[in-house]
């Protein structure tokens, strides 16, 4: 009879490679280094072959690590499903939840709504990670991501909270300086501030009366991979931008900047909850789903939640 997988072994090897060091991966399994090691050793002595290159300062995976450590990483995380199903019988819901946000947005609007849900669900532990990057669910082992935008098809599961508007601003300093624009062509000879995260930075299409449609492209005063940075250029009435409501309401209420060529708007952006593939979720992450989703898309920023776009 063959002998059982060394299930222990693998699951210890896809939380090493999630954390990217033996030491992280120990105190996240509450397992000694030396454990953590030896799992590894075992693993690779029983295989007959290096999943891991380390050193002092690096771990890189083998060519047999890179073509186990997804598998492995399903393993870990059906065997966490497993328990967490058993353990959520139990009324409270209890355990970790792995998020990931875009940084700015996160830092923005996730991070300040997490005190409430902690007080109303003390025996939850939130991990987020805030990334710009889109990160691998089912690889990573996050329970959800919050992700702007649209959204490539793939096996995740996806449920749409709001819509998002993008909305050309500038301040009353700068507004007065070079005056009030009246067709997006006037955009085109003054001072910008550029957006790089996308695939034509500066070029902005905006739609009109009518149904009317311009494609304009800013020149950039200052460049960036991250509107946060645009800010304090904006206040300072150093140009104008094309910005997601989410970053700018506030300062659109309290007119330290002003909604440029109203009657004109740019395509929205969605913001999702998304999910590994499957029906079932532990507690845990099903509470904080519905948090997230009652207070994101209640946000003074938010508009046209559509639940039957939920898939």
């Amino acid at each position: 009879m063959n002998r059982l997988p060394d299930l222990e072994a693998w699951a210890i090897f896809a939380k090493v490679v999630e954390t990217r060091s033996f030491a992280q991966a120990a105190e996240a399994l509450r397992l000694s280094k030396p454990t953590v090691s030896k799992a590894i050793t075992r693993l690779e002595q029983r295989l007959g072959v290096a999943l891991l290159n380390r050193t002092s300062r690096k771990l890189a995976l083998t060519e047999a690590g890179r073509g186990a450590v997804d598998r492995a990483a399903r393993l870990l995380a059906e065997g966490e499903l497993i328990e967490a199903e058993i353990q959520d019988r139990a009324p409270v819901p209890a355990g970790r939840v792995r998020v990931s946000a875009p940084m700015s947005f996160g830092l923005m609007h996730l991070a300040p709504i997490l005190p409430d849900f902690m007080a109303a669900y003390p025996a939850v532990e939130i991990e987020v990670d805030f990334n710009d990057a889109v990160v691998d669910l089912v690889g990573g082992g996050y329970d959800l991501a919050l992700r702007i935008g649209t959204l490539a098809t793939s096996s995740l599961r996806a449920r749409r909270l709001c819509a998002v508007r993008l909305l050309v601003v500038a301040s009353p300093q700068n507004l007065h300086r070079f005056g009030q624009p009246a067709h997006p062509r006037d955009l085109e000879n003054r001072p910008g501030l550029v957006y790089t995260g996308v695939a034509s930075p500066g070029t902005v299409r905006l739609t009109g009366p009518g149904d009317d449609s311009y494609q304009v492209t800013l020149s950039g005063g200052l460049r960036s991979n991250n509107a946060e940075a645009f800010l304090p250029a904006l206040r300072a009435g150093c140009g104008i931008a094309l910005m997601p409501e989410f970053m700018i309401w506030r300062e659109l209420r309290d007119g330290v900047l002003e909604h440029v060529l109203p009657d004109w708007g740019a395509a929205p952006i969605a913001l999702h909850l998304v999910t590994p593939p499957g029906a079932l979720r532990p507690a845990r992450v099903s509470v904080l789903m519905e948090y997230l989703r009652s207070r994101l898309s209640s946000a003074p920023w938010a508009i046209d939640h559509d639940p039957r776009q939920d898939v």
